[in-house]
Formats: C-alpha cells, structure tokens, sequence
C-alpha cells in the first residue's frame, strides 16, 4: 500500500491537501497513528495523524518531519494548518509527504485504516455507490457519463465501435480489436475500459485515472463493468425501439414503391404520421453498405451526416442500405438539383461506412417517388463498382447505355450471361477481363495492353485463345455486342 492510494479514497481525495513532498507519494504506508500534538516520535511506514490544531509557525512540525526522515515513516497530516514556507521547503527536501485537512483528523485516520485492514472495501464501496447512482432505471450514455465522473472524479466516455465519443471525452485510446477489459499505462495516468457487447463490442465505456486517481485503476473496473451493464440494457431497449420503427418505414416505403394508382385514404394517413410528403418533386437517394454494417444501428449516422449538409431527408432502412428522398414545393432547377447532389456527396464521403451511393433525377407526385428511387438504386450499384467516382453516382452523370448495362444485371441475364462465356472462367490468362478490356477498347490491341498492363502480344494471343474457345468470330458486330454485355455483367459482379 502507498500514500498515493490513501489520497485516492473518497473521504481523502475531497478533503486532504498535499502541501510538499510530492516525491514521497509512492511511499510505502504500513500504518496509521494519532498523536495529539507534533512530539511524537514516528515508526517505520507510518502516516502520523495530528489530532489537534497545531500553529503553522510551531517549530515542531520541522522537528517531526526530520523524525519521519530519519524514521522511514511516511508522511505527516496536519490538521487545519498553514505551515511556514521553510517547512514546506524541509518536507520538498526530505521528500516526507506534508498534507493539510480541514476535515476531523479521526474521521480520516478511520477510512485510511479500513483501507489498510480490508483494501477490498474500497472497491466493495465504490461497486454499491455506481449500483446505488445508477439503480434500476434505462439510463441513457450522458446520464452514465455524468454519474461516473461524480463517482470516480475523473474523465469519463461512451464511444462507439470505432472510438468516437458518443458522450464525455478521454483522450487516451482504446483498443477497439481486443473486445475484453483493458488497462493502459498512459504518461501520468492509467486508462481502463470496458466493452459494452452485444454480439460484438457495441459500445466500448472507458476512464482517464490521473494523478493520484491512478491508484486506483484496480478498484475502478468493478464499476465499469456495472455500469456497461446499464448501457448494455440501454442498447438492448433502444435496439428494440429502432427496429420496432425501421419496420414500420420500410413497410411504408415498400407500400409507395409498389404503387400503381393514387395512394388510398390510410396510405395518406399514414405518410402523414410519419412526417413525409408526396406533393411535390422528389429527388432519389440510395446508399448501398456492406453486409457487415448494423443499417439500423447507424441510421442516426446517416441522418446526421446528411443534416451536417444541410440536407434534410427521409431516410428509410431498405434493402441493403438506406433509401431517402428530399422533397420540393416546385420542380427544381438543374443548378438546385446539381447543389444537392454536391452536398450529398459531401455527406457521402463522411460517413466513412465503406458505402456507396446513387442519386436520382427529380420527379413529382407519388408515382415520381417510386422513379427516382429506382434511378438512385440503378445509380448505387454503378457506383459500388467506381472508385474512380468515389463510389457516388448522380443519375444525370449516366449515359443511357450504362443504365442499359445496369438493367441487363438481373436474375435472368447474368446467369445466361455467365453461360455463354462459361469456357473462359477457367482458363488461365484472365481471359474475361482480357475479353472486356478489348471490346471498351474497340479491338485495339494495344490499348488494352496499356490498361491491362501486360504486352500487346499477350493480348492478341489472348484475344486468338478467345476466339477458339468461344468458337466466335469477334469481327461480327451482334457477336460483340453479346459478348461485351456478358463480360461486364460478370466482372461487375
């Protein structure tokens, strides 16, 4: 046991002042005496505790320091105080630990005592204090922030699953790969987190300990783990809630997309509770995300992004992302629609989710909305095979051949698609992508070694090996046109 860890307890921690001797902090601490005034003579590892008042100019305070010095004791706690700068001096220069307290003296030496007999209390009070703040109720991050930081007097954080804080602030890291309580020895501090799961660390609950806080980084992770429970049980509601909701968009999205005559007095209704609006024009938005991203987790993400645009959308958990629309009063200008779709780029870019997205052109009434949406998908998936676009598309950015291309990837054409250059797949020499570079290139074999990297001969053994497996004569203009489609409907997929 140290000094450091008695100056951590609560009692100690709001009460007691170090005066000088900072040097002495990690002192070893054995025990804990009271004297009545400065005359005592200290043992080996003791905290001498003077129980009465004691003049700052007494000339024994000097006198004790140097016992403590010459002793191996510990430190010195004087009660309502104020020693003279030559004692602190002496204190800095013995490195013997002078603290001051206006509290009572025993009220202290009793909770430095308990530490000493029992180190587990401190833990044990701690761990009932975050049960008793916390209690029983759906606390939201903030309010488990906000407790922890009363409780522990250090800073404390809520960050997500890529250690972005959702609430409060620490500024050490937290290795977001190692899903289990962590301690990290920091400059003059310690971090200890913990993850909140789910199926996988969801949230991730960590404390900055500095200073003398420090010492009690093994007493603090009992209380992490109580209090990720309470965000677990958040998580775990507020899940419910969100999904509970998303079904019920995408139920209305899916009812608008499948209609085919004016919308009905309870699909009216129920737009309308829901916030949305079918007058007006409508311009398509869709976001495709890899398998591996929460869609309805991070929902909230895409609406912040996009309001952070200043653009205020329906956003509605589908398919294999988020389809939205931004509505106007009136048909838009080009220059309003070419606006926006800069401002969703820039939404785009910063939701940082792997996602890729398409935009659509714009389009009134109900049946409007069910266009633009489709030109947004067709434009999404172009786009998820474009980084040279960043993986965004606006439909307008299109030519009509490549949304031909688009609607050829269906679930008839690919697998005829496939089919036809089936004796290629497994041949050596790249052979599809061979076929696909040639024809974008219009047969020029030199280009396409230039995009394929390889040498011209390469390719015109390639393109010969083709020919023969395939049993086509590439010169024949229907014979290309099928060829290409097939060969860009397979290596987009």
């Amino acid at each position: 046991m140290s000094l450091r860890r008695v100056l951590a307890l609560p009692g100690w921690a709001a009460h007691v002042r170090l005066l000088a001797g900072a040097a002495g902090l990690d002192r070893p601490l054995a025990t804990v005496q009271a004297t009545l005034d400065a005359s005592r003579a200290p043992e080996a590892g003791e905290l001498t505790v003077v129980v009465r008042p004691v003049a700052g100019t007494d000339w024994r305070i000097d006198a004790l320091l140097r016992r403590c010095a010459d002793a191996g004791a510990t430190a010195v706690l004087l009660p309502a105080a104020a020693p003279l700068t030559a004692s602190r001096l002496l204190a800095d220069r013995l490195a013997v630990p002078l603290l001051g307290t206006d509290a009572s003296p025993l009220d202290l030496l009793v909770e430095a005592r308990l530490l000493l007999a029992a180190p587990e209390l401190d833990r044990a009070d701690l761990l009932l204090a975050t049960h008793r703040a916390l209690g029983d109720r759906l606390r939201p991050p903030e309010e488990v922030v906000a407790v922890l930081r009363r409780l522990l007097r250090s800073p404390v954080a809520v960050l997500d699953d890529r250690g972005v804080p959702l609430a409060g602030e620490v500024t050490g890291r937290v290795r977001l790969d190692e899903p289990v309580p962590q301690r990290t020895e920091l400059d003059d501090g310690v971090l200890v987190a913990h993850p909140v799961l789910l199926q996988r660390p969801a949230l991730w609950l960590a404390a900055e300990l500095r200073g003398t806080e420090a010492a009690r980084a093994d007493v603090v992770p009992p209380a992490l783990a109580v209090a990720a429970g309470v965000l677990q049980r958040w998580l775990l509601a507020n899940r419910l809630e969100l999904e509970r909701d998303a079904r019920s968009r995408t139920a209305l999205l899916g009812d608008l997309l499948r209609l085919d005559t004016e919308p009905g007095a309870d699909l009216r209704r129920r737009v309308a509770d829901a916030g949305w609006r079918l007058g007006g024009w409508h311009v398509g938005l869709h976001i495709g995300a890899p398998a591996a991203v929460d869609t309805v987790a991070r929902t909230q993400d895409v609406v912040r992004a996009l309001r952070a645009e200043d653009v205020e959308a329906v956003v509605v958990e589908h398919g294999d992302g988020w389809t939205g629309w931004v509505t106007f009063d009136h048909e838009p200008t080009a220059a309003r629609v070419r606006s926006l779709a800069t401002r969703l780029q820039a939404a785009h870019r910063t939701l940082r989710l792997g996602a890729h997205m398409g935009v659509g052109r714009p389009h009134a009434r109900p049946d409007g909305l069910a266009a633009t949406v489709a030109e947004a998908r067709d434009a999404a998936r172009l786009a998820a095979t474009r980084p040279e676009t960043g993986h965004f598309l606006h439909v307008d950015q299109l030519g009509m051949a490549q949304l031909l291309l688009e609607w050829t990837r269906t679930d008839t054409f690919e697998p005829a698609a496939r089919a036809l250059i089936a004796p290629l797949l497994d041949a050596p020499g790249d052979l599809v992508r061979t076929l696909a570079a040639y024809l974008d290139a219009e047969s020029s074999l030199a280009e396409t070694a230039t995009v394929l990297g390889v040498h011209r001969n390469t390719v015109a053994a390639r393109v010969a090996r083709i020919s023969q497996l395939l049993g086509v004569d590439l010169s024949r203009p229907d014979e290309r046109l099928a060829l290409h489609l097939a060969s860009r409907a397979v290596t987009l997929e």
